[in-house]
């Protein structure tokens, strides 16, 4: 099964969302069948088949996240963190900024799901591949 060493070193490789879809893939090979990322301190928890389960620490000093969503503000944000033109941690700032407190990938059925702090869904989206 995966490790910590291999999920740092596979997620190293991405330096803005344009290289998100070549993650993806290569953590599906890993054996990851979805994972939970938290903005509010970077910790991810990655999880495989039988309950298998790995947590990457925090990453960063914790960031305060906005009450409510900005749904659009947060949608040309991801545009633009898609297209290259954003690093990874100016999207997290920008999440948090947004109102956006987790997003959960889901490696079956490729799709990408960003909640609110109140658990709301704000945004499903299918991941290229």
């Amino acid at each position: 099964m995966f490790t910590v060493e291999q999920l740092k070193a596979a997620h190293s490789k991405v330096k803005s969302g344009a290289d998100f879809p070549a993650y993806i893939q290569e953590i599906k090979l890993l054996g990851v069948t979805h994972y939970v990322a938290y903005v509010g301190d970077g910790h991810i928890d990655y999880h495989g088949p039988n309950h298998y389960a790995v947590k990457v620490p925090p990453k960063y000093n914790p960031l305060p996240i906005a009450d409510s969503p900005n749904y659009e503000s947060f949608k040309d944000g991801l545009a633009a963190h898609q297209q290259g033109q954003t690093d990874f941690l100016t999207f997290i700032r920008m999440c948090a900024q947004f109102g956006i407190e987790k997003w959960v990938i889901n490696i079956d059925t490729m799709t990408c799901t960003y909640f609110d702090k109140a658990g709301n869904e704000v945004l499903v989206e299918e991941i290229p591949h």
